[in-house]
């Protein structure tokens, strides 16, 4: 039996530099100095003093990214629908304590509706629950499904489902992708990325 693809019955949507790209990064560091596997001390400062380390996009089609910084989607927010982020990662050895993908945005005084990240090794929602053991050094497929009627977020990797978590309310949501600094995070964090789409149905 052949199953089926997650994209299937999903369009992508157009997506244009720079119109659908915003980079979070330190607020002390250049943009040029945030990508492409560039090496940055602990140092480095948060998108606004006082606020936590990080560096996201809302979008980007390849990029490296290390140490408190990721890509988030721009023009595509949403509030209602069926929507997909597709993209492939890989995360070497040593990164630790690192988010690397969000769905963002969440009621009830709540930042994130998900949160994939990685812990020794181990690719988890939030810090409980393991979808992928050993993914050191190892390209994965991403797959994340946010039906926002149906408040239900599926997640697959290489096209086997992985989980299917509960929303978190009504917001205004958004797709990113990177490193975001978490408890017990490493000095150095990094994860690689290609071939990412924004699908809608």
């Amino acid at each position: 039996m052949i199953m089926a693809a997650p994209t299937d019955g999903f369009t992508a949507v157009n997506l244009v530099r720079p119109n659908n790209f915003q980079l979070h990064k330190p607020y002390d560091q250049p943009a040029q100095n945030r990508y492409s596997g560039a090496t940055l001390s602990p140092s480095c400062k948060a998108v606004q003093p006082n606020l936590a380390q990080k560096c996201e996009f809302r979008y980007s089609f390849t990029s490296s990214f290390s140490y408190h910084r990721m890509h988030k989607f721009r023009g595509y927010d949403y509030t209602s629908g069926v929507w997909q982020f597709e993209g492939h990662f890989v995360v070497p050895s040593g990164t630790t304590g690192a988010c690397i993908f969000q769905v963002f945005g969440a009621g009830n005084g709540q930042a994130t509706t998900l949160q994939l990240r990685v812990y020794g090794g181990n690719l988890m929602i939030y810090n409980s629950q393991t979808i992928a053991s050993n993914i050191y050094g190892k390209w994965f497929k991403l797959n994340v499904i946010h039906d926002v009627g149906n408040s239900r977020v599926t997640v697959f990797l290489d096209d086997e489902q992985k989980a299917v978590v509960s929303g978190r309310g009504p917001s205004t949501f958004y797709f990113k992708y990177g490193v975001y600094v978490q408890e017990g995070s490493s000095n150095y964090m990094q994860s690689d990325w290609f071939g990412i789409r924004v699908l809608r149905r």
